[in-house]
């Protein structure tokens, strides 16, 4: 049996692609999650699901924390990422975090169902014509993508916070932690990126497009 988890905050979207995919594949098990905390708790409570279909923005998720958590907590499950944001520097960030492919969600569900085989056979996936344009992004994003990934997901929360706007001590109510914590966090995230200020941080969040 092929066993998918379906990772998404939109309940009608959920159903439509594992409705849509269901023919592809015989005695498919189709999961759902709508949350980064749910599918979380599906991976460890279902053994051997050999594909985690994520989106990059439902709760949880956010600024590729839920790729990273994936990739941390289930090495050993790939990920195919599926988003409605398909630049080459989110497909570029995707990619250099781990994930086995990324498929746009305008893709015909044929395509998807290729992807997902391709992916779960463990080959890498791209929309037609990705790689060209992965091989054509600049050596500075490159390097500010290779710093990125050493960030841990509760920094990148962080960083999402600093993004909009919220003063320490505000980060520090919201992830119910010390205000300590927090600058120890900031001054970790400044000496990975290897930047000296906040603004700088939201600057480089901007120039990957993190939404």
């Amino acid at each position: 049996m092929t066993r998918i988890l379906v990772a998404d905050d939109h309940p009608l979207f959920r159903e439509a692609l594992s409705g849509a995919l269901e023919p592809y594949f015989d005695n498919a098990q189709i999961l759902e999650a709508g949350s980064l905390d749910a599918a979380v708790e599906k991976l460890n409570e279902f053994d051997n699901v050999e594909l985690v279909l994520l989106d990059l923005n439902m709760p949880g998720g956010e600024h590729f924390n839920g790729l990273i958590t994936m990739r941390e907590q289930f090495p050993n499950i790939p990920v195919g990422v599926i988003s409605g944001s398909d630049s080459v520097e989110v497909v570029a960030q995707v990619m250099s975090l781990g994930a086995q492919g990324f498929i746009p969600k305008v893709s015909a569900t044929r395509e998807m169902a290729q992807a997902i085989v391709d992916m779960i056979a463990g080959k890498r996936w791209l929309p037609e014509g990705m790689e060209d344009e992965l091989e054509k992004v600049d050596d500075e994003l490159k390097l500010l993508l290779q710093r990125f990934r050493e960030l841990t997901p509760k920094q990148i929360q962080v960083l999402s916070y600093l993004r909009a706007g919220l003063m320490n001590k505000q980060i520090a109510h919201e992830m119910n932690v010390t205000e300590a914590t927090i600058k120890a966090h900031i001054s970790a995230i400044l000496r990975k990126l290897e930047i000296n200020t906040r603004t700088q941080a939201v600057l480089l969040m901007d120039k990957l497009q993190l939404n």
